[in-house]
């Protein structure tokens, strides 16, 4: 199906090699890039599934990839690959129309689970997305406190530097994430991330 066609963009060759190689057993059909020059230069219009590349990337980097095809038309759904710590960037990408992104190391079904996700929706998730109003009321029960840590960690600090912005000690931090993770029901950082952008809560 043309619809499972992943267009994989990644300066690092082995980490092109494996990725095609995973996805191509989980009967994803594969198009690998080793710049985001390459991608636009190779696309077909109209382009079929979706773009999976990392964020850090000499030359054009993926937020600018990203604006690239936006620019030229392509509503092709798109799913950034980070390192660990580059919320900020992350942010950045949703922003710009990113429909996820993944944080490098990540497991296979972490991987699956987002292209398949991109894939289905065809792009960014609809503001109208049963889930996201589920997170926005949910996000209505943190305390002030839990509030401050959810914007602190959606613009990328850590522990300690959340505790210094609101003289409390990282321990405190942790407590009060992990308040309200279970609050908002996040799973984890990432899905965190993308249920506040998508909110318009960063």
């Amino acid at each position: 199906m043309a619809t499972d066609l992943v267009h994989v963009v990644d300066d690092d060759p082995a980490m092109r090699d494996s990725v095609a190689f995973l996805l191509g057993t989980e009967g994803f059909a594969v198009q690998l890039y080793e710049a985001g020059s390459d991608l636009l230069n190779r696309l077909a219009k109209p382009a079929t599934g979706c773009v999976l590349t990392d964020i850090r990337m000499p030359g054009i980097d993926g937020l600018e990839l990203l604006r690239r095809l936006r620019g030229a038309g392509y509503r092709l759904p798109v799913v950034m690959m980070t390192g660990h710590g580059d919320v900020p960037l992350a942010v950045e990408a949703m922003k710009l129309g990113a429909c996820d992104f993944i944080e490098k190391p990540f497991d296979d079904e972490t991987l699956f689970q987002a292209l398949r996700s991109a894939l289905e929706r065809g792009g960014p998730a609809a503001a109208e997305d049963p889930g996201l109003q589920d997170f926005v009321r949910r996000v209505e029960t943190l305390s002030a406190r839990e509030r401050q840590v959810l914007d602190q960690l959606v613009a990328g600090s850590t522990s300690k530097e959340i505790g210094r912005a609101l003289e409390i000690s990282p321990r405190t931090v942790e407590i009060y994430r992990a308040k309200l993770m279970a609050k908002t029901e996040a799973e984890n950082l990432q899905e965190l991330v993308r249920w506040a952008v998508l909110a318009g809560l960063a």
